[in-house]
This record gives C-alpha cells, sequence and structure tokens, in this order.
C-alpha cells in the first residue's frame, strides 16, 4: 500500500485574517486537484478564518502548537479543546522553533502529542538535529532519541493520525537545504526507529516523514522523487499560492 504524500504550510507568525482569507482564496483553484493532502497551518487568530474559507475545499487546517493541558494557569498557551472547537484538524508539534526558543523538550513534546491525540486531532510531528549535532555526527542518535521519546505510551492505532516531519534546524529558513540524498538516508533512520518502536510493516505502509528543511518550488520535484520522503512542511514558499502551487504538484 502506497504512502499518500502530504504537503503541510507552515505559516509561523504570519498573515493576519484578511491576508488569510486572500491567500486561502487564491490556493483552492490551485490545489483543487492535488494527489496529495493539503494542510495550511495558521497562526490562532487566524484559524477560525482559516477553517470556514477552506470548508468544502481539499485543504485541511492546522495549528502551530497546542499544550498538554485541558484548561488552567498556561498564560498564552491554547488547549486541544479549543482547536477542535474551531473545527482544526492537525497540529505540529516540536517544531525547532519552538525548541530553540521557548524551551520545548523531547518530554514535552509527548505530553502535547497524547494530549492532541486523545481529543482526535493529527499530529505533525518535528524531529532534528542541529548544524553542531550534524557536524559531530550524532545526526542519527538525536532523531532517534527525539522519535523515541515523542512516541513514548502512544499506541499502534494511533500511528495513522501522527506525520513525522524531519527539519535540520541547520536548514530552516536558511535557503540551505540537505540534499535529497541526505534527507532520504535521515528519513529511513527515522523510518527504521518506527519499525523497531512498532512494526517493519507499520512503519513502511503507515507512517508517513515528510521533509521540512527550506523545500521550495525549485527542489520539491527532487525531494519528493526520493522513495522515503512523503511530503514535506513548507515554511516560506507556503506564504505564495503559485508557489505552494508548484511545491504541490512535485
Amino acid at each position: 500500500m502506497a504512502r499518500k504524500p502530504i504537503i503541510a504550510g507552515n505559516w509561523k507568525m504570519n498573515n493576519n485574517i484578511a491576508a488569510t482569507r486572500q491567500l486561502v482564496s487564491e490556493l483552492i483553484p490551485v490545489v483543487a486537484d492535488a494527489v496529495c493532502d493539503v494542510v495550511i497551518c495558521t497562526p490562532y487568530t487566524s484559524l477560525a478564518a482559516a477553517v470556514e474559507a477552506c470548508k468544502g475545499t481539499n485543504i485541511h487546517v492546522g495549528a502551530e502548537n497546542v499544550h498538554w493541558a485541558e484548561k488552567g494557569a498556561f498564560t498564552g498557551e491554547i488547549s486541544a479543546d479549543m482547536l477542535v472547537e474551531l473545527g482544526v484538524e492537525y497540529v505540529i508539534i516540536g517544531h525547532s522553533e519552538r525548541r530553540t526558543y521557548f524551551g520545548e523538550t523531547d518530554l514535552t513534546v509527548n505530553k502535547r502529542m497524547k494530549a492532541a491525540l486523545a481529543k482526535g486531532l493529527k499530529v505533525i510531528l518535528c524531529v532534528g538535529e542541529t548544524l553542531e549535532e550534524r557536524e559531530a555526527g550524532i545526526t542519527a542518535e538525536v532523531v532517534r532519541r527525539q522519535t523515541k521519546i515523542a512516541f513514548a505510551g502512544i499506541d499502534n492505532e494511533e500511528l495513522d493520525n501522527v506525520v513525522i516531519a524531519y527539519e535540520p534546524v541547520w536548514a530552516i529558513g536558511t535557503g540551505k537545504t540537505a540534499t535529497s540524498q541526505d534527507a532520504n538516508d535521515t528519513i529511513a533512520i527515522i523510518r527504521a526507529c518506527m519499525a523497531e518502536l512498532y512494526c517493519p510493516r507499520c512503519a513502511e505502509e503507515r507512517v508517513r516523514i515528510q521533509y521540512g528543511g527550506s523545500m521550495n518550488a525549485k527542489n520539491a520535484s527532487e525531494l519528493m522523487a526520493m522513495p522515503q520522503i512523503d511530503g514535506g512542511l513548507i515554511g516560506g514558499a507556503s506564504l505564495k499560492a503559485e508557489d505552494f502551487g508548484k511545491v504541490i504538484h512535485f
């Protein structure tokens, strides 16, 4: 059974409500005949507008983070229930910017994963190494550790609701991209780890793994041709309909 590709746009802290509606209106005809799953992950303030604008289309809406608690004294956070109430389907967890700037750890990633899945959200889990870790030759150890801890206590039945995004931290927003072979090889390591955690067939047929390091209109075709790469988590290229469309139609 072939794994269906999935391309997700991570808008990060960009686009107000008006810009969100405009971009979605431009995206709808561009991605209407996509052979992959299409997701846009918007800032919290744009989620309601995005959900409304995407109704009746093949575009799914995701958030960029979620807290592990259902409610409480967590200023600035948002719960899975709140996202579900808005009609959100996906949520990014463990993005390198959350890990680097906001104290996200492997353990908190696991807690957020469990909370999101328990409420029926689909998770885009980010893992990846820093430049220092890559140069030290410990990429495999890093992505295996992040993957193992993230999936601790996650049942086999939930695998269809988790997409893994391999994002080499040194290639996020820098214009640098891992070679297609490097990306494929590291994703193969992650898939092998999932085979150990669950089963080889699970990893081969049910686990979709994206590449998330500056995939764009120019390199999407080459990256998507690699056997281990099932899609992309797209940053800057997702903010323009034409560019995102080219990635979608890799």
